[in-house]
């Protein structure tokens, strides 16, 4: 009886299961074991503070795989809202507090815009992701997808603001899109495709991963 085969592993750092279960759905056709900080018991809070996106996921990274010591995959995400001047932006997860519910956080948004229509509501959704190997920052990707604020929730799938966010190339909020569209549109999801366009055609990142080399016809 042959042994199973033993995939090399990487580490999804994030403690948001939302996130999660975007992003094991996204790499699932990499031949890697996708492993996240609850199956590894590690539950410390690590401090964002850098000054963008690409800063925090950069950090993530690097603090996480010099922790575990194995390839890690982290990413910073968060909506910015052109008429409240790019906020919550870096601060999405902890605007007005760590623990305030994502439908207060918007409230507020709301408040702020409230008159403005149209274009006066526009905003985006960043995605920064970093991936770390060898002790180095192997690639960084930063993509971005751009609607305006609805008027109120719209549907109840997605997490955190995607019911207020109504996407101008699919005409519906991520709260109300099916899980495919939304991936197909989002920032997480062109962030993620291009990843693992990295990591199918170059086979130096393969190998810092440990994943077997491109067959040379």
């Amino acid at each position: 009886m042959s042994e199973p085969e033993v995939l090399p592993r990487l580490l999804i750092a994030t403690m948001n299961r939302g996130k999660l279960r975007e992003i094991r759905a996204l790499l699932a056709g990499v031949p890697i074991e996708l492993v996240d900080l609850h199956d590894l018991g590690d539950d410390e809070e690590f401090a964002e503070v850098g000054q963008t996106f690409e800063m925090n996921a950069v950090a993530k990274a690097i603090h996480y795989h010099g922790r575990h010591g194995i390839p890690t995959m982290a990413d910073d995400s968060g909506l910015s809202v052109d008429a409240l001047e790019g906020e919550p932006g870096i601060h999405s997860r902890r605007f007005l507090g760590e623990d305030v519910p994502y439908a207060r956080k918007m409230a507020e948004i709301l408040r702020r815009l409230e008159g403005k229509q149209g274009d006066a509501r526009a905003a985006r959704f960043t995605c920064a992701v970093c991936l770390a190997a060898d002790d180095r920052i192997i690639a960084t990707i930063v993509k971005h997808v751009f609607g305006v604020i609805a008027d109120e929730p719209r549907g109840d799938g997605g997490f955190g603001y995607d019911p207020f966010f109504l996407s101008t190339e699919l005409g519906q909020t991520f709260g109300e899109a099916p899980q495919e569209e939304k991936d197909r549109v989002s920032h997480r999801g062109q962030a993620l495709r291009s990843l693992v366009n990295l990591i199918e055609t170059h086979d130096p990142i393969r190998a810092l991963l440990g994943v077997p080399p491109l067959r040379r016809h």
